[in-house]
C-alpha cells in the first residue's frame, strides 16, 4: 500500500494548524494554517475559530471569529486571548484555562458576555482544548448564543412576575431576600439590617365575590401601581429603592435592603396606608378598601428567610387582630407569649393524661359567723416547662380546641370525691359544698347532666353539696339545650351559680326565669368599697349598686357571695348590707385540700390564712 492517501483528510486535520518552517511570527511548535484545503478550511468555517499558544496569545483567528468581536481575524494575531473572550473574570475560570494552555486540563466551556466595537454586547459560549501535543497550543472556539441566551430571559422573566401585576412573585422575591441575609452583602458599607413591611388587603375576597376575578385583578393592578410609587418614593434618598412583590393572593412585601432603623420601615408602612386610603376608580366601579401591615426589622446576620418571613407573617395577624387597616411593628415578647401559647395548646391534652393537672381551694365564708361553709375548686397547670400555671394561662386554649370537656370532667370528678373525703373525715362537722367552674362548650359538647349525675353516684356526694358556676354572659343567652341542661341540673338538687354577677348583660328580668339559685357579685364592686383608714375616698354609688343587686336576689330567692373581700372594712360593709358569703384573700388564698381540713370547725376564716 502507499504511503499517501487521496482519500478525506480526518476531521482532527481540518481544524490542526499545519506545521511550518517558515513562520517567525508563531510560537515554537505552532504555525499558521498552511494555504490550501486545510487553510482554507479554517478560513471559511461557520464555527468562529482561534489558535492560542501556550503562553495565550492568539496565533491565528478566522474571520468567523474576528467578525464576532468586531475585527478582522488577522488584527488578532498576537493578542492575549483570554482578554478578548473574558476569561479572567473569575479566578476559577482563569485558573482552569490556564491548566488548559499547559495541557492539564482537556477542556474548559463557559458562557461569557462580551462587547462588540459598536456598543452592542452579545453572549458567547467560549471552549478551550488542547492541540495534539506536536503543536503546544489551544483551540478556541466561540459559538453566539445571544438569541438563546435573550428568550432564556424573557422566559425567566415570565417566570419570576405576576402576570397580573408584573411585579415580581414570591419566588423572585425569595430569591432576593435570601441574597440579602448573605453575609457578603454586608462587608462593603452596608447597615447590615434588613426590614420588610408585609401587607394583606382588608376585605379583598369581598370585591372577588361580588364584582367578579376582573375587577379584582384589575384592583390588584391599581394596588401594585401605588405600591411601586410609595417604594419608589421612599428610594429617592438611597441607592436603591425597596423591592415590591406579590406574594399571592392580596398578599404583597416590600423589601427593605440596608434599612436604617424601625423608623425607616415605619414610615413606608405609613405612606403605603394613606395611598391606599383614596378611592380606586375601575371604569365606573369606585372601590375603596384598606390594608393590615405586619413590620419587621432586625439585624440580617443569624438571620434566616424563614425566620423573617414567619415574624412579619404573626405581626400581620396582629395588626388583623387589632383592629385592621393599621400597621404593626414586631414585639419579641408579645412572640414569646404567642410561642409559649402554641407551646401550651399543643401539650395541653397529653398533658391531662399524664396527670400535670392538680387542684386548689378557696374558702366560702359565711359573712354573719365567719365559719368555712364552702370551697371553689380552682385548677393549676403543674407544667414541666413553665411552672405552676393558673386557670387564666390555659382555660381559654382548652375551649378553643375542645380539651375543655376533658379537663373540665377531671376537675368535676376530683373535686367531688375531695368534697366527700372531707364529709367523710369530719363527720361531727356539718358538710361544705363545692363549687366547680364549667365552661359553655362542656354544655354543648358533652353530656353535662349524665357526667355530673355519674360523678356524684360514683363519689356518693349528696347534689346539694355540689354547685355549678357559669359566667353571666354565658348564663343570661341559655336557650335550648343549656337551658334544658341548667333545668335538669337545678331539679336533680345541684346548684347552679352565676359568676362575675354584674359585668355582663345584667339581665334582672330574664335572670328570674333561670334555675339560679346564687349570684357572684364580680370583685370590682367589692374593690370599688371605700377602705377605712387607707386615704380613699368613698365611693358610695358602689355600695348602692351591690345593696339594690343583693336586696333583688333575697326577693328571688338567691344567695350572694361577694369576691374579691381583701379587707375587714370591706366585709363589715358586705355584712351590713346582707351578704350572704363572702370569698378573697381576707379569708384565705387558694390552698391544697390539707389546710381545708384544717379549717373545718373553727372560725379562722375571719382573717387571713
Amino acid at each position: 500500500m502507499s504511503g499517501t492517501s487521496e482519500g478525506p483528510a480526518p476531521a482532527a486535520d481540518l481544524i490542526r494548524p499545519a506545521v511550518t518552517e517558515s513562520s517567525g511570527d508563531a510560537s515554537p511548535g505552532v504555525s499558521l494554517p498552511a494555504d490550501g484545503r486545510l487553510g482554507s478550511a479554517f478560513s471559511a468555517s461557520p464555527l468562529a475559530m482561534a489558535v492560542v499558544d501556550r503562553d495565550g496569545l492568539v496565533v491565528s483567528a478566522n474571520d468567523t471569529f474576528g467578525a464576532l468581536l468586531g475585527k478582522g481575524g488577522a488584527a488578532l494575531a498576537g493578542l492575549v486571548a483570554a482578554d478578548l473572550v473574558d476569561l479572567r473574570s473569575d479566578a476559577r475560570t482563569w485558573h482552569a484555562y490556564r491548566e488548559v494552555l499547559r495541557g492539564r486540563q482537556a477542556k474548559l466551556s463557559r458562557t461569557r458576555r462580551v462587547k462588540h466595537p459598536d456598543g452592542h454586547s452579545l453572549w458567547v459560549q467560549v471552549t478551550a482544548a488542547p492541540l495534539p501535543a506536536a503543536e503546544h497550543g489551544v483551540l478556541l472556539s466561540l459559538t453566539d448564543i445571544s438569541d438563546r441566551r435573550e428568550l432564556q430571559a424573557r422566559l425567566r422573566h415570565l417566570e419570576m412576575h405576576d402576570p397580573v401585576t408584573r411585579l415580581p412573585n414570591r419566588t423572585l422575591f425569595f430569591e432576593r431576600l435570601s441574597a440579602a441575609l448573605e453575609a457578603e452583602s454586608y462587608e462593603q458599607g452596608g447597615t447590615g439590617r434588613i426590614g420588610l413591611c408585609y401587607l394583606d388587603l382588608d376585605g379583598f375576597k369581598a370585591v372577588n365575590d361580588t364584582l367578579g376575578h376582573r375587577v379584582g385583578d384589575r384592583l390588584l393592578a391599581a394596588v401594585a401601581e401605588r405600591l411601586t410609587r410609595c417604594a419608589d418614593e421612599a428610594g429617592l434618598a438611597r441607592a436603591t429603592a425597596p423591592l415590591v412583590a406579590r406574594l399571592g393572593g392580596d398578599e404583597f412585601a416590600l423589601l427593605v435592603e440596608d434599612s436604617t432603623g424601625t423608623d425607616q420601615l415605619a414610615d413606608l408602612a405609613e405612606s403605603v396606608l394613606k395611598a391606599l386610603q383614596a378611592p380606586f376608580d375601575l371604569s365606573g366601579q369606585r372601590l375603596s378598601l384598606s390594608a393590615s401591615i405586619g413590620v419587621v426589622e432586625r439585624q440580617a446576620a443569624g438571620t434566616t428567610a424563614t425566620c423573617l418571613m414567619q415574624a412579619a407573617d404573626t405581626t400581620l395577624y396582629w395588626a388583623k387582630a387589632d383592629g385592621k387597616s393599621r400597621w404593626t411593628l414586631f414585639d419579641p415578647e408579645r412572640n414569646a407569649h404567642r410561642m409559649t401559647r402554641q407551646a401550651l395548646a399543643s401539650t395541653l391534652r397529653p398533658a391531662i393524661e399524664r396527670g400535670e393537672f392538680t387542684l386548689e381551694y378557696q374558702p366560702l365564708v359565711g359573712m354573719e359567723n365567719g365559719r368555712l361553709r364552702g370551697v371553689e375548686a380552682l385548677v393549676r397547670w403543674n407544667h414541666p416547662q413553665f411552672g405552676m400555671l393558673t386557670p387564666n394561662r390555659f382555660i381559654g386554649l382548652a375551649e378553643e380546641d375542645g380539651s375543655i370537656v376533658q379537663l373540665g370532667r377531671w376537675v368535676l370528678v376530683t373535686a367531688c370525691r375531695q368534697a366527700r373525703r372531707w364529709q367523710l373525715d369530719h363527720p361531727d362537722e356539718p358538710p361544705i359544698f363545692v363549687s366547680v367552674n364549667v365552661a359553655v362548650r362542656q354544655v354543648w359538647d358533652s353530656d353535662l347532666v349524665a357526667d355530673v349525675a355519674e360523678t356524684l353516684a360514683e363519689t356518693g356526694l349528696a347534689p346539694h353539696l355540689l354547685q355549678l358556676e357559669l359566667t353571666e354572659s354565658a348564663v343570661m343567652g341559655s336557650a335550648g339545650r343549656p337551658l334544658q341542661a341548667l333545668q335538669a341540673l337545678s331539679d336533680m338538687g345541684v346548684h347552679i351559680a352565676i359568676d362575675d354577677f354584674g359585668t355582663g348583660y345584667s339581665n334582672l328580668a330574664y335572670l328570674s326565669r333561670l334555675p339560679v339559685s346564687v349570684l357572684k357579685l364580680d370583685g370590682s364592686f367589692v374593690r370599688g368599697f371605700q377602705y377605712e383608714g387607707e386615704g380613699v375616698p368613698p365611693n358610695p354609688a358602689d355600695e348602692v349598686i351591690v345593696e339594690a343587686m343583693i336586696q333583688l336576689a333575697h326577693r328571688l330567692g338567691l344567695s350572694v357571695t361577694a369576691e374579691c373581700v381583701e379587707t375587714s372594712a370591706q366585709a363589715s360593709r358586705l355584712r351590713r348590707i346582707g351578704c350572704d358569703t363572702g370569698q378573697g384573700w381576707l379569708y384565705s388564698r387558694p390552698v391544697a385540700p390539707d389546710r381545708i381540713s384544717e379549717l373545718l370547725g373553727t372560725k379562722a376564716c375571719n382573717q387571713a390564712s
